[in-house]
């Protein structure tokens, strides 16, 4: 039984980290320049995405300036821009349809959350394959 847990959970650490990599790919192409702390995880038919120090310099600039609310405006368009390739990525991940994808951003601290809501639970193993299929 303890090696079932085992291997579940090493799974479940691949497909989190592979679908957080995924999240900071994309936004790198988008805007630039990546996150340079993110981290995945899931429950059931829930998935969540956490990114840190996304900002890009102009955007910090834009903060220390009293500009918060201009900086929300324009992250929550990214994520609008990026959002088909970051459903496409995490669907081709956890084999599941994202019925609902939900983007927030704080600029002070500099953190965004990703939601994607399932139209299944994960399965550790069958994420698995898939991230084994990608690398």
């Amino acid at each position: 039984m303890t090696g079932d847990t085992s291997v579940q959970t090493s799974a479940t650490g691949r497909l989190n980290q592979a679908i957080a990599n995924a999240v900071v790919r994309r936004h790198r192409r988008f805007v630039g320049r990546g996150p340079t702390r993110a981290r995945a995880f899931y429950s059931r038919d829930v998935l969540v995405v956490v990114t840190q120090n996304r900002l890009t310099q102009g955007e910090r600039s834009l903060v220390a300036d009293g500009r918060r609310e201009a900086v929300r405006r324009l992250r929550q368009e990214l994520q609008r821009a990026m959002r088909a390739e970051l459903v496409e990525a995490v669907e081709s991940l956890t084999g599941r349809k994202v019925l609902a994808a939900l983007s927030t951003n704080e600029v002070d601290p500099d953190v965004a959350a990703d939601v994607f809501v399932l139209d299944s639970c994960i399965d550790a193993g069958a994420g698995d394959v898939r991230v084994n299929e990608l690398q």
